[in-house]
């Protein structure tokens, strides 16, 4: 096939799939635009965008607030957010099509279309199957290898992957839920090495043009000049007061884990797609697919279970699943006795939750544009709510007595570390004792030098990653990264040798609060001779 053909073949596929029928919203949806500036006051999020799909026609998609705090321009249905980690099941929908097309089979060894992959485990390695890259059960710890590509960093995706050798696994292959994102840049490489196409060329003609997502982008780095409708990303520095613009981010390096950017428009589109079992039109043997019924229903199969905690607090008791788990790639759990089939997002400065309700033929996606997970599941509850007849709850007093008592918690952990303190401490050694450069297996070489305040750190794959070092105690000091943004401030604890010599240093969160994608605890710095 010529570029020129398969071009406007894809442009009529981006065009077969009928526009969806807007549906009176259900009375109870009536109170929607009240519930959303509730969320919005309450959680302090510039904008928020939704999309109910119900029976397959579109009930709302439509925007609250503005792109950017304190500007004019509003968030509406075709506002573009990232979507983060939603963008896992798109990269599990690739692969299926590919299983379908017999190109891989889910249960293939990855070694035998990447045979240079590694993991610190030899066993590991030889038995890793592409199903096991989507459902977050290796033995790797939770956001282990995260620090690769979050914050952005400038390794390649073939270079995240090739450092996983170094990546130390916690648990047993296959023996409990720790989510990861790495692996799905495994994923990736086999999707490219598979079809012959990059990532990206691959999801955006074999899923976003087929499902009509127009609008959709593979990444921040793949908007046009013409993409001005996009959502700035925002973040509360220190967990508390106003909401602040984040700086740009893109994971090219691992988008198959979290890089779609997309509006509530386009996925409403998905959420359809979804909810008729992957058909785009057409009924029967003569329905025109996306993948087959077999990948779809695999797709949404429990293969890891997860742990049933008890809600954070007892305003949320109705939240608590009989049953959770992961498929490849889809979070599986029940609320109100129905099966509910979702995944949230997080992003700096975004997060979001799409989540699908098969037996009602609903779906509704949430996108924010502040990092304020309470916000999107206080709008999906009361979207659930509405259509499960459920008794009426106050889910934004529900959701911030939750963050209350995480904000508590945060509290009480700082008051432990001051209580333990030793303020008149002195370092063992000069600030210059300390200065070298430090090399870790996995991520490679942070900096430790003379800085502006001091000592400042550097961590040489990723310019976020800059702070400047303040004394705690002893041997340990508090990097303070300059980007507030990040909420991400951690303890350096150096360890001296018997000649007096700096033998190690480790890092831990100071917050517990602070994304677990920042695996500093992972870390096992050395200094180079």
């Amino acid at each position: 096939m010529t570029k020129r053909v398969a071009a406007v073949l894809s442009l009529l596929l981006s065009f077969s799939t009928p526009a969806i029928a807007q549906q009176a919203p259900p009375p109870e949806l009536a109170r929607l635009d009240a519930h959303v500036e509730a969320v919005r006051e309450t959680f302090r999020v510039p904008g928020i965008a939704v999309a109910v799909i119900k029976d397959g026609d579109v009930v709302l998609a439509r925007g609250w607030g503005q792109r950017e705090v304190g500007g004019a321009e509003p968030v509406d249905g075709d506002t573009l957010f990232s979507i983060a980690s939603i963008t896992k099941a798109f990269t599990s929908a690739a692969l299926s099509i590919l299983a379908d097309e017999g190109r891989l089979a889910m249960d293939d060894r990855v070694i035998d279309h990447l045979p240079w992959f590694r993991m610190s485990d030899a066993y590991v390695t030889r038995e890793m199957r592409i199903r096991d890259l989507l459902v977050h059960r290796s033995g790797l710890g939770l956001g282990a290898g995260d620090l690769l590509f979050w914050p952005p960093s400038d390794y390649s995706t073939r270079d995240v992957v090739r450092r996983l050798a170094q990546v130390p696994i916690e648990g047993g292959f296959r023996d409990r839920y720790a989510y990861d994102n790495v692996l799905y840049a495994v994923a990736q490489l086999v999707i490219e090495e598979v079809s012959g196409q990059s990532y990206g060329d691959f999801v955006r003609e074999r899923l976003f043009e087929p499902v009509g997502m127009v609008d959709t982008r593979i990444d921040s780095n793949a908007l046009r000049p013409g993409d001005t409708n996009v959502a700035t990303g925002h973040a509360r520095p220190g967990f508390t007061g106003d909401p602040v613009p984040v700086p740009h981010m893109s994971w090219s390096n691992n988008t198959a884990a979290g890089g779609i950017y997309s509006s509530v428009n386009d996925l409403a589109k998905w959420m359809r797609v979804q909810l008729d079992g992957g058909v785009l039109e057409g009924e029967g043997e003569k329905a025109k697919r996306l993948f087959s019924a077999k990948r779809h229903e695999a797709m949404w199969s429990l293969v890891t279970p997860i742990p049933i905690r008890e809600p954070a607090v007892p305003e949320l008791a109705a939240t608590k699943p009989n049953f959770a788990g992961y498929g490849e790639a889809w979070s599986l759990s029940d609320y109100r006795g129905r099966r509910l089939v979702w995944h949230t997002g997080g992003w700096p400065g975004m997060v979001s939750r799409l989540t699908l309700v098969p037996e009602l033929g609903l779906g509704v996606v949430v996108l924010t544009n502040q990092e304020a997970g309470a916000a999107f599941n206080a709008v999906t509850m009361h979207v659930l709510d509405a259509y499960m007849e459920a008794p009426a709850t106050d889910w934004v007093a529900a959701y911030a007595a939750a963050v209350g008592k995480g904000s508590d918690r945060e509290a009480e952990d700082w008051k432990k570390h001051l209580a333990a303190r030793d303020a008149r401490s002195k370092p063992s050694l000069p600030l210059s004792g300390y200065a070298a450069t430090y090399r870790d297996p996995w991520y490679g070489d942070v900096v430790v030098a003379a800085g502006r305040k001091g000592l400042e750190m550097r961590f040489s794959r990723t310019p976020q990653l800059v702070g400047d070092l303040e004394h705690w105690q002893h041997d340990s000091f508090i990097v303070r990264w300059r980007d507030r943004t990040l909420n991400a401030d951690a303890f350096v604890d150096f360890s001296l040798d018997h000649d007096g010599k700096v033998r190690e240093a480790r890092m831990e969160a100071v917050s517990p609060l602070t994304d677990f994608s920042f695996d500093f605890h992972d870390l096992r710095l050395a200094p180079v001779e």
